[in-house]
């Protein structure tokens, strides 16, 4: 009885502790949804509050109707929406180097592993200088060109095909299954998990880049959210309830799609051998 009682008191003290650090880690982000809903003579006021009196969308309007955010959303999509056809690519090359063998693969891989080492700082001007010959600064394609492929995508996809077994692609060979069938309908459908894990590392990267569209933009009509903030707050340093209102806009999605995929990110993360 005493042992069980001080377990219960454990446990008691490590769940309130627990949830203290959650509200501490929650409140910047309650605080920023909630400025985000009030005027700008609430947000202004001495002491502040957490809830607004008069919740207003006027924020979110102003930035849409007067400030180019539907421009900057429009052109995040379609950077987020090319890294997503980029999935493919990547899939396809773990998949490669997880199931077959050919001359210099290993070499091929370590290649690749290794400009996972090279700041991004780095081949910032050699890519920007390769885009300009092709045409594509000062373009959203040029922004968008560069998320298609990661080296740490194909990693990731080629520690996790590496697990599944042997046996179903033999059976699928033995059934005639040609290399795109097996690829398609076998290796895909099984490596959901890690799919789940791409497409959020790939959702955020896309979404919140922010150093790569600053320097290929050029013209103000086709940056991105992330710059698109930073100008707001630039421009708008004496407006809380916009800047929060921008800053809310940025997160909300991102938590939307971990979210809805997160039961299978640790399956993702586990299988591929990342804990």
């Amino acid at each position: 009885m005493p042992r069980s009682g001080t377990k219960s008191r454990r446990r008691f003290v490590i769940g309130v502790i627990m949830t203290i650090g959650a509200l501490l880690t929650a409140f910047p982000f309650v605080w920023m949804i909630t400025t985000s809903f009030k005027p700008l003579r609430e947000a202004r006021t001495y002491p502040p509050t957490v809830l607004p009196d008069e919740a207003t969308w006027e924020s979110y309007v102003t930035l849409f109707r007067d400030l180019e955010f539907g421009r900057y959303l429009t052109n995040t999509i379609i950077v987020v929406v090319v890294g997503f056809v980029g999935l493919a690519f990547m899939a396809m090359a773990g998949y490669g180097f997880a199931r077959y063998r050919f001359v210099g693969k290993n070499v091929m891989f370590l290649v690749v592993l290794a400009t996972l080492m090279i700041p991004v700082q780095v081949t910032l001007i050699p890519s920007y200088l390769i885009l300009n010959k092709i045409g594509l600064t000062g373009t959203v394609v040029g922004i968008a060109v560069p998320t298609l492929v990661s080296a740490f995508g194909i990693f990731l996809f080629r520690q996790f095909m590496e697990t599944l077994p042997d046996e179903v692609f033999e059976a699928a060979r033995l059934d005639g299954a040609g290399e795109f069938r097996i690829f398609y309908s076998i290796v895909l459908p099984l490596s959901k998990p890690i799919l789940a894990v791409q497409t959020i590392l790939t959702f955020i990267a896309g979404w919140n880049s922010f150093l790569w569209p600053l320097v290929i933009a050029g013209k103000q009509e086709n940056y991105t959210l992330s710059v698109g903030l930073a100008l707001l707050n630039q421009q708008q340093s004496v407006n809380p309830p916009l800047q929060m209102a921008g800053a809310s806009l940025m997160v909300i999605p991102t938590i939307l799609i971990f979210v809805a995929l997160q039961r299978f990110v640790v399956a993702g993360f586990t299988m591929s051998g990342l804990k």
